[in-house]
């Protein structure tokens, strides 16, 4: 679906200089390669345990200092880049401290079985003992300490670490109107059965939401 958007949204709006952005969610293969047959230009947040061991351990050499962007030149050419952040750091480690809390309540009280362990979130941290026990496994969680504050983007494109960054964090304020539109004016699918109602819903949503982005301003 993304690609003819694109298509169509260039020619209309008569721009040429276009750079995709979008957060780690939209970093699956073939996302990426869809956007390199279009010979577009992106920015996207990075999954960096994802890659090789030799990129792995790459990052995890980098130094744990605010304020530098190291780069990575990846075999296909595209750029990776890294960024430390303490905020970041210490946002890691109390999130993954109140999940390992939460898992190690449902541990002791049984309401974990091997049935219903999966690698999603916290349950990453768990582990099966005589195929029976579930416990948790504390060298899980010390390897996910030492990525604590790292954070990766992908791009394509050539501005310098420090500008791509910057681009990639403009996203906030497209996922800043997504959740107002969601939110706030409970923009979603609604019963209307002609092409103009349709059309007058959308735009009352719209005008709504620069009203409110003027009003916050």
């Amino acid at each position: 679906m993304l690609i003819p958007v694109i298509d169509d949204f260039k020619p209309r709006f008569g721009i040429d200089d276009f750079v995709v952005v979008a957060d780690s969610g939209f970093m699956i293969r073939r996302n990426v390669e869809l956007l390199r047959s279009g010979n577009y230009n992106f920015i996207i947040g990075a999954r960096v345990r994802k890659y090789s061991d030799k990129v792995k351990d790459w990052i995890l050499s980098l130094p744990h200092e605010d304020g530098l962007f190291h780069e990575y030149r990846l075999d296909n050419g595209d750029r990776l880049i890294v960024t430390y952040n303490s905020k970041r750091a210490s946002k890691n480690a109390c999130n993954r401290i109140k999940g390992v809390e939460r898992l190690k309540k449902a541990c002791a009280s049984g309401r974990i079985t091997k049935d219903k362990i999966n690698k999603r979130g916290y349950s990453k941290f768990l582990q099966i003992e005589n195929d029976v026990a579930v416990s948790i496994n504390e060298d899980k969680i010390k390897e996910d300490e030492k990525w604590d504050g790292m954070k990766g983007y992908v791009t394509n494109t050539e501005p310098t670490p420090k500008e791509v960054v910057a681009q990639y964090k403009g996203l906030w304020v497209v996922e800043r109107a997504f959740r107002i539109s969601k939110g706030t004016i409970e923009t979603r699918p609604i019963f209307h059965f002609t092409e103009k109602r349709i059309e007058a819903h959308v735009c009352l949503c719209f005008v709504a939401s620069r009203f409110i982005k003027n009003w916050n301003a």
